[in-house]
């Protein structure tokens, strides 16, 4: 299936059978997806690539990555930072690596309506949600990561606490869709909520050369209006090459074509729409002969780098094409008028 959106032009169209084959062709039998062939699996990642698979409409597959989820599972609620065939790399436990699965979760629901599965991972996706929750602090911010060792490390990520506000947000929806009652889950989405938006200097700075930590509030949802526009106005200069796409880093020439395509989830999320489809026609014609994408480049030299052909980068590309052309019932994931609005009305509410 090839998508021609109005704003594509027949050279530079996304494939999506091209994306979605090569995703599938990483998967393992054990539902393991790594980040390319002979590569490591982290699990946030991994819930990025199943939601990719959900927009091709390969169900079987994204149950298949959440059973492994669900089997490799720490007793606590984590999982390591990484696994190399299935076997623990990095024993580091981050918070928001835990909680992203009830936005894989929620996200293959509002595909396929599938009760049957949300009920399934209830038990791993609320061990999930209470391990990062149990690292929250005083005023709302959740510190990163447990220590191969056990020991909290109490620093608290920008980017991290803000997925994990999106987390909350799909794993309290998935417990009014089952009638779960956790009325813990709100209180402390509601601190961290705060936190983001009145006290966003308790965040760690270091990581602030990262676009994610600029723009990962606003997609979020945690940050929306005017204080969403004000905060991607007021950098983009700083993380964005016009006519290129985001800077993974603000100090270095490296484009690279997740982050873009998340920032185009982003600027729809707000509404704006044009930005976004502009922003998404920079990184079109960044793919390979079999019309894969690149992770990235450096500018001006053009010089593609790494050279590996990564299953989530593929996948968000076409998370930013569900959100401009409307591809699943899922595109609306992001919106802050879907959670504000009727969209999703009732559900964290």
């Amino acid at each position: 299936m090839a998508l021609r959106g109005s704003k594509l032009n027949t050279s530079d169209a996304l494939n999506i059978d091209s994306v979605v084959g090569f995703i599938l062709s990483l998967q393992r039998k054990n539902g393991d997806i790594p980040w390319h062939v002979e590569g490591k699996t982290d699990p946030w990642d991994l819930v990025e690539t199943i939601m990719g698979l959900n927009i091709g409409g390969c169900f079987e597959a994204s149950c298949l990555a959440f059973d492994w989820l669900k089997n490799i599972q720490n007793p606590d609620g984590s999982w390591y930072s990484s696994y190399i065939n299935g076997d623990p790399g990095d024993r580091t436990c981050e918070t928001h690596m835990a909680a992203y699965i009830s936005v894989g979760l929620f996200h293959t629901w509002l595909i396929n309506n599938d009760t049957d599965l949300l009920k399934q991972m209830w038990p791993t996706m609320e061990k999930a949600i209470q391990y990062a929750l149990s690292l929250q602090t005083e005023t709302g911010e959740i510190f990163w990561a447990k220590s191969p060792e056990g020991k909290v490390d109490p620093m608290a990520l920008l980017s991290g606490s803000s997925s994990i506000y999106l987390s909350l947000k799909c794993a309290l929806s998935i417990a009014f869709i089952l009638g779960k009652k956790c009325v813990s889950w709100k209180t402390t989405f509601e601190k961290l909520g705060r936190s983001l938006k009145e006290n966003i200097h308790n965040y760690n700075i270091s990581k602030s050369r990262f676009s994610m930590d600029w723009f990962y509030p606003v997609l979020s949802g945690a940050l929306t209006g005017e204080k969403a526009n004000a905060r991607i106005e007021k950098y983009w200069q700083k993380y964005v090459i016009e006519g290129q796409g985001v800077r993974c880093v603000s100090d270095q020439p490296w484009v690279t074509i997740a982050e873009t395509s998340e920032l185009v989830i982003t600027l729809h999320a707000m509404g704006w729409l044009k930005k976004a489809d502009i922003v998404f026609s920079w990184v079109q014609d960044r793919i390979y002969e079999d019309k894969t994408f690149w992770c990235g480049y450096t500018y001006p030299d053009m010089v593609v780098w790494p050279e590996e052909k990564l299953s989530w980068t593929n996948a968000v590309v076409l998370m930013a094409a569900d959100a401009l052309y409307d591809l699943s019932p899922a595109s609306r994931l992001f919106s802050h008028n879907a959670w504000d609005g009727f969209l999703y009305k009732g559900l964290v509410k």
